[in-house]
């Protein structure tokens, strides 16, 4: 996968949505930026985590995605194999439901999806270091080029979502102690009830991840 670097970005998921649409690229393709200044989050908040630390985003075409993967739990399936690339670097991050990266109690990265008509566009920030605003960041000593070369060549191999979801459903029991946000509404995750698709059934009510 062809990989374009840049000094800084406003979002490495916007510059790649946008050049996606005008046809400038084409998938598969990745954009990394060393400093991102208004970077796409959940519920359109920005994620702006400071020079140093892991922006990247790339584009992959539906026909390359595991026959059996949800497209609306695409987020968990890019984000666990990140997390999966992480532990073998050490790190002891779990992914909290459906695509927060977390270090026991704290964020420290997390992942959006977008569709563009048969094209799956992902963006991915993590904490490498602490920044100026004080958030818990990775301890391995690892560059963002070498981070999303490991990723790429975990993901170039697409695991099958069962083989995925086998080793997060376990892992999702850690997320019953939080809360997530649904329709702008707060809903706390001790009831839920994970789904092999990847969807919650949440108050009597299926929802995935939606972004």
């Amino acid at each position: 996968m062809e990989i374009y670097s840049f000094k800084t970005l406003p979002s490495t998921q916007k510059y790649l949505l946008e050049k996606i649409k005008s046809g400038e690229l084409e998938a598969p393709v990745a954009v990394l930026a060393f400093n991102q200044t208004a970077g796409l989050g959940s519920r359109e908040n920005t994620w702006s985590g400071g020079e140093g630390n892991f922006f990247a985003s790339f584009a992959i075409s539906l026909q390359r995605l595991p026959e059996d993967l949800v497209l609306l739990s695409a987020s968990i399936y890019f984000s666990f194999i990140m997390k999966k690339v992480l532990n073998d670097l050490g790190e002891k991050v779990w992914l909290k439901w459906p695509n927060d990266f977390y270090i026991d109690q704290d964020k420290v990265g997390g992942t959006i999806t977008q569709k563009v008509n048969n094209i799956l566009i992902c963006g991915i920030g993590i904490n490498l270091k602490n920044n100026q605003y004080g958030f818990r960041a990775l301890k391995c000593d690892v560059s963002a080029e070498k981070l999303l070369k490991l990723y790429l060549e975990a993901l170039d191999k697409f695991p099958q979502w069962k083989d995925i979801f086998s080793e997060y459903q376990v892992e999702f029991e850690r997320s019953r102690e939080f809360s997530v946000h649904i329709e702008n509404f707060k809903k706390g995750l001790s009831g839920a009830i994970l789904c092999e698709d990847g969807s919650l059934i949440l108050e009597g009510k299926r929802v995935f991840s939606l972004r």
